[in-house]
């Protein structure tokens, strides 16, 4: 199936619900005959269109996006040694302790380290020089 078609596909089923609640509201309406004037149901419709492509503009770039879990998705992170590195030791990345490794020398505590790989649940980091 075509992608652009598909990401419509989404964006329809995603607003799915908002029709339904306004076509039940349409329908209390009919059964109490309670009229809507034309200039409200033209105001109602050009908002839900544009809550369409408002949607839409911001959801399926989401969807697109390329999925970063664990490991991979700390590289290029930054951190802080909280016991130095001499290769190894231990640093707190986004509020959670990892056990690191050092790519070039000793890094002492207190220094900033950017992540650039991993071996195992084994951070490899460097001094991060901050630009």
């Amino acid at each position: 199936m075509n992608r652009k078609i598909k990401d419509w596909l989404i964006v329809l089923a995603s607003l799915a619900d908002d029709v339904a609640v306004v076509v039940l509201i349409l329908l209390i309406l009919w059964v109490f005959k309670i009229t809507i004037t034309w200039p409200i149901i033209i105001f109602l419709i050009a908002v839900f269109t544009a809550s369409v492509f408002i949607v839409h503009r911001l959801v399926i770039p989401v969807l697109h996006r390329k999925k970063i879990n664990g490991v991979e998705g700390m590289i290029g992170l930054e951190g802080k040694v909280v016991d130095s590195l001499n290769p190894t030791g231990l640093i707190k990345v986004g509020g959670e302790y990892w056990k690191a490794r050092s790519t070039s020398d000793y890094i002492g505590i207190g220094n900033n380290v950017e992540v650039t790989g991993f071996d195992g649940l084994t951070l490899e980091v460097r001094i991060h020089v901050t630009k």
